[in-house]
C-alpha cells in the first residue's frame, strides 16, 4: 500500500503512523515537538494566577528538571548516540521538546568532546515574554534556564555545565545585552572539574518511577520508503533536520516526541501536588489538559490536508484528529481505538495499557472515568463546535469508552478559556519553513 502524504482520504480505524510518508511524518514531528513545548503556555499561567510569580518560577524549574533528564537518556538510546560528551548533549537538544526546531532556532559549534557553543538567532520563548517586560525575561532567561539547562547537561555527564556568553534582556544598560541584539543568546557547554557533580531534583525519581518513563516505542522493522538516516550514531550535524531521518526512524521519533510531552505533563502534576497539594494538582491538571488538547488540534490544522478538513468538520474529521492527537500517542502507552458508528457518530475507547495502569494520580489519564473527559470534549469541539460527547457501555476488554456525535441542533461551543491562554504565545501562529535556513 502506498504511503500517505496527508490524511485527506477516508478515515481508517487501523491507521498507524508508519502508514504515512516521510514528508508527512516530518511535519507531524515538528508539530508534536511544538505542541509539547506549548504545554507550558497553558499550565504555567494557571500556576501564576493561583500562586504568583514565586509559584510560577518554582513550577517552571521543577517541571523541566523532573522530565528532561529522563527523555534525554531515552532519546540517546532510541537514536543510538549514547555518550558523555558535548556532542551527545547537542544531538539531544536537536531532538527534544524543549527546543522545537525553528521555533527555538538552536544553532551549534562543536569544538571538542569537552567544549562547544550554541546560539539562538530566533527564540520563540523570548518572543512570548519580551513584550511583557524585563522582569519576565529575566525570570525565564536567567532564573529558570540556569538550573534547567544544567539538569539537561548533567543527564549526560554530572560535571557538564552550560553557561551564558550573553543573553537577554535585550536592553541597553547594566544587565542588558543591547536593544534588538541577535543572536538572542549564546551559551557555552563544557566539562568542568571545578564544579561539584550535579544533584538532580527529587521529583526526577518520582517521574522516573512511572511506567511512562520506561514505555517502549513500536518502531517499524523496515522502512516504508527509501532514504534518510536510520539513527543518529553518525557525526554530529549542525544543520540536522527531521527530514534527514529515514521512514522507520521518523515513525519512532514522532512517538518519542509524544512521550516527551507526557513526561512534562507528569512532572507538572508531581510539582503542583508537591507544592500545593493533590487537590490543586487535579484541578490545575484538568484545566491544563483542556487547553493542551485544544491547542494541539489548532496546531494540527496546519498539517497537509488538515486545514480543509477542520473547516469542514464532520465525524470523519473528528475521528482523524483524535486518532493522530499526541495526547493519545504512542499506542504502546495509550491503547486507543476510534471507530465510526454512524453518519454522525463515532466511538472512542481505551483498553488496558500503561497509561491507565500508572499507580500515582499524576497525569491526565488518572482522571478518566465513565463520563467523557474534558480533554476529549475540548479536542473534538475544536474540530467541530457541534460535537457532543457522552458515556457509552464498554466491553470487557475496555477500560473506558465514550460516544462522539455531531449534533446539528446543538449550539456551537466556543473555544475554552484555557486555549486563549495558549493563544497569547507566538507558537500558536508559528509557520515552519520547508527547509531550515541557517542564520548567524
Amino acid at each position: 500500500m502506498p504511503l500517505l502524504d496527508d490524511y485527506s482520504g477516508p478515515f481508517d480505524p487501523d491507521r498507524k503512523l508508519s502508514d504515512f510518508s516521510r514528508e508527512f511524518l516530518v511535519r507531524l514531528g515538528q508539530e508534536y515537538l511544538l505542541i509539547g513545548h506549548l504545554f507550558d503556555r497553558v499550565s504555567q499561567p494557571l500556576v501564576a494566577m493561583s500562586h504568583g510569580a514565586k509559584g510560577y518560577l518554582d513550577s517552571g524549574i521543577q517541571e523541566w528538571m523532573g522530565a528532561s533528564p529522563i527523555y534525554a537518556k531515552r532519546m540517546q538510546r532510541l537514536m543510538n548516540f549514547e555518550g558523555s560528551s558535548v556532542e551527545t548533549i547537542f544531538k539531544g537538544i536537536q531532538l527534544e521538546v524543549g527546543a522545537p526546531q525553528q521555533f527555538m532556532d538552536f544553532q551549534f559549534r562543536l569544538d571538542s568532546p569537552e567544549y562547544g557553543e550554541f546560539w539562538l538567532p530566533h527564540c520563540g520563548a523570548l518572543m512570548d515574554v519580551e513584550p511583557h517586560g524585563e522582569v519576565g525575561v529575566k525570570l525565564m532567561c536567567h532564573d529558570i534556564e540556569d538550573p534547567t539547562f544544567d539538569a539537561t547537561a548533567a543527564a549526560t555527564h554530572p560535571n557538564m555545565v552550560m553557561r551564558p556568553i550573553h543573553r537577554p534582556p535585550r536592553v541597553d544598560g547594566p544587565g542588558g545585552n543591547g536593544i534588538g541584539r541577535t543572536p538572542h543568546c549564546r551559551w557555552k557547554v563544557y566539562l568542568s572539574d571545578e564544579v561539584q557533580p550535579y544533584e538532580q531534583h527529587p521529583n526526577l525519581a518520582i517521574v522516573a518511577g512511572s511506567l511512562l518513563a520506561e514505555v517502549p516505542i513500536d518502531r517499524p522493522p523496515q522502512d516504508g520508503e527509501p532514504g534518510g538516516w536510520s539513527d543518529y550514531s553518525g557525526e554530529f550535524d549542525t544543520a540536522m533536520q527531521l527530514a534527514d531521518f529515514s521512514h522507520s526512524a521518523l515513525s519512532a521519533l514522532v512517538q518519542e516526541f509524544a512521550v516527551q510531552a507526557h513526561l512534562l505533563v507528569r512532572s507538572y502534576h508531581v510539582c503542583v501536588g508537591g507544592n500545593w497539594g493533590e487537590d490543586e494538582a487535579r484541578d490545575l491538571g484538568r484545566r491544563a489538559s483542556i487547553g493542551h488538547a485544544a491547542l494541539a488540534v489548532e496546531r494540527m490544522k496546519r498539517l497537509p490536508g488538515a486545514k480543509a478538513q477542520a473547516k469542514e468538520g464532520g465525524i470523519e474529521n473528528v475521528a482523524k484528529f483524535i486518532q493522530l492527537h499526541p495526547l493519545f500517542q504512542p499506542r504502546t502507552y495509550v491503547n486507543l481505538q476510534v471507530e465510526l458508528t454512524g453518519e454522525r457518530s463515532a466511538r472512542v475507547s481505551i483498553g488496558d495499557c500503561p497509561a491507565v495502569q500508572e499507580k500515582e494520580d499524576r497525569a491526565y489519564f488518572s482522571a478518566l472515568g465513565d463520563a467523557p473527559p474534558p480533554l476529549l470534549e475540548a479536542m473534538v469541539r475544536q474540530v467541530d463546535p457541534q460535537a457532543v460527547c457522552s458515556s457509552t457501555k464498554r466491553s470487557a476488554s475496555e477500560r473506558f469508552a465514550w460516544e462522539v456525535e455531531i449534533d446539528p441542533s446543538a449550539e456551537p461551543v466556543a473555544a475554552p478559556d484555557e486555549l486563549n491562554l495558549a493563544k497569547m504565545s507566538t507558537g500558536m501562529r508559528f509557520k515552519f519553513e520547508a527547509r531550515r535556513r541557517l542564520r548567524t
